[in-house]
């Protein structure tokens, strides 16, 4: 198993990643379900048991089967000063060989949005990726409408590659994505 990434100074606090922890699901379900109007026009159609204790644990399971395998890593986001779940970030779609590469995908709550916690986090996963587990690429997609996800990824030296027509199926419809990826030699960790 690898190490994962640790705290990152953001704004006037500071951000921590750490593999999710069955004993924070409550806090986990009520942020998510308090950002659910905030979150949902961008996000994969959430089942209807998405917030129970017993979802909660599949993705758990889910999630440490991928990491044993070096297939993806998860994390939740934590303000470092108050230890308050703000969001969760993850590597997916690990692919190694010739590739060394993964996607990045996250997601931050409506009360912390705008305030530099995934801009943090991002970096923390990014020293990860490169550093720990010697990726060479990492990509990721966001909707050509989501300013702040676009402007996130800018930040913190992803390059726009293009645009996938249908690319993923984000609130029960098929939806064009902009591209973006930034390189091992790009990162400036």
């Amino acid at each position: 198993m690898q190490g994962c990434p640790g705290g990152a100074r953001r704004g006037g606090g500071w951000s921590r990643t750490r593999p999710p922890l069955r004993r924070r699901w409550r806090e986990w379900a009520d942020l998510r379900a308090d950002s659910r109007a905030f979150l949902t026009p961008w996000e994969p159609t959430w089942p209807a048991d998405a917030l129970t204790r017993a979802a909660f644990g599949r993705r758990l399971r889910r999630q440490a089967q991928e990491w044993r395998d070096d297939q993806g890593y998860s994390f939740l986001v934590y303000d470092r000063a108050t230890d308050r779940l703000v969001g969760g970030l993850g590597l997916t779609n690990l692919r190694r060989g010739v590739a060394q590469m993964a996607t990045l995908g996250y997601w931050v709550g409506q009360p912390y949005a705008r305030n530099g916690y995934m801009a943090g986090a991002t970096r923390l996963v990014l020293d990860f990726a490169v550093g720990q587990l010697g990726l060479h690429r990492v990509g990721a997609a966001c909707l050509p409408t989501n300013a702040p996800s676009r402007g996130l990824l800018e930040k913190v030296g992803f390059t726009h590659e293009g645009y996938a027509r249908g690319y993923l199926r984000i609130d029960g419809v098929w939806r064009d994505h902009v591209l973006y990826a930034i390189l091992r030699e790009e990162w400036q960790g």
